[in-house]
């Protein structure tokens, strides 16, 4: 192999670890972010549960879900309602 070859191929080696390592950043970075949404999520449905005014939000949020897929998910689903005792 001459020079120039094991160079171009050092290179592209180089290449393959730089995507390879962007596609892991990346998939990280979803991984993290869909974390988020789940507690946030959570934390919403568990406070909707204690004050009214969170149900209001989830109602409202509820209203902009214009994908079937995402309405299935919800199918049968009821919001928690606070305690009024």
């Amino acid at each position: 192999m001459t020079p120039i070859e094991k160079a171009k191929q050092q290179v592209e080696q180089a290449k393959a670890r730089y995507q390879a390592l962007l596609a892991r950043q990346n998939a990280e970075e979803r991984k993290l972010d869909t974390r988020r949404k789940v507690i946030l999520g959570g934390l919403l449905i568990d406070v909707a549960g204690k004050d009214e005014r969170f149900g209001r939000v989830i109602d409202e949020l509820m209203k902009r879900i214009t994908r079937d897929h995402d309405h299935k998910a919800f199918e049968g689903w009821q919001k928690p309602e606070p305690d009024r005792s």
